[in-house]
């Protein structure tokens, strides 16, 4: 926990991740046992950023390698043809659209981190953040696309552009982390995601939106097909 944060900021934060974690279980048939896997994955990266595994920034690998490898070979394992077939066949494209809402309070918490001087002003919608976009058109695009008054082209055009503004934030977020190869954001790293709940930002919001992103594509392209 970051001393003398205010207690609005935590809580906005956690309505978010558990907000995620629904919109996710929604967009997806028969998903319990992908859940189960999600929450135990929260549950050992927030104990470890909880007990302070992660301010520890000199040791060899850096220790927050156990927050982006993990989360990447996820991505990698949902994209093997078996995951991914099971996942398109089961996707609720007019439901998954609106798990892009949580953009809102993610882009919110950021600036709020940013006054803190926790984070760098580039991660916010101040600096190089265009992801609020993503985050205030999902609910337009997600309703227009609910009552059939825009077709896959438009949906699928959407998600590319959004999934290209939340991977450009994550390399900003990456490269501006103490980190060894850290190259923005000196005057003031991205020190914020080391610490709980913040770490679950890296760790489970951006790779469930990146995956939603892909699948949602691929599930159009399929559609287009």
């Amino acid at each position: 926990m970051i001393e003398n944060l205010p207690n609005s900021i935590y809580w906005l934060f956690y309505a978010t991740i558990i907000s995620t974690l629904v919109l996710f279980f929604l967009s997806n048939k028969n998903s319990s046992k992908i859940m189960i896997v999600l929450v135990i994955w929260c549950m050992v990266q927030s104990v470890l950023a909880y007990r302070g595994f992660y301010q520890n920034t000199q040791t060899v690998p850096p220790r927050f390698v156990l927050v982006l490898f993990p989360s990447t070979l996820l991505i990698v394992f949902g994209l093997l043809p078996k995951q991914r077939n099971y996942m398109i066949k089961n996707r609720k494209l007019k439901i998954s659209t609106f798990l892009h809402t949580v953009r809102i309070p993610v882009e919110i918490t950021l600036y709020s981190l940013f006054l803190h001087k926790l984070i760098p002003e580039i991660l916010t919608f101040g600096g190089r953040n265009f992801d609020i976009i993503s985050g205030i058109s999902a609910p337009i695009i997600g309703y227009l696309y609910l009552k059939n008054k825009i077709g896959v082209n438009v949906l699928l055009t959407w998600n590319v552009i959004c999934l290209f503004l939340v991977i450009f934030v994550l390399c900003n977020g990456i490269l501006s982390a103490e980190l060894p190869f850290q190259q923005f954001g000196f005057e003031q790293p991205n020190v914020a995601i080391k610490y709980f709940p913040f770490v679950l930002l890296p760790a489970l919001i951006v790779p469930l939106v990146i995956y939603t992103h892909i699948i949602d594509i691929l599930k159009l392209l399929k559609v287009k097909s």
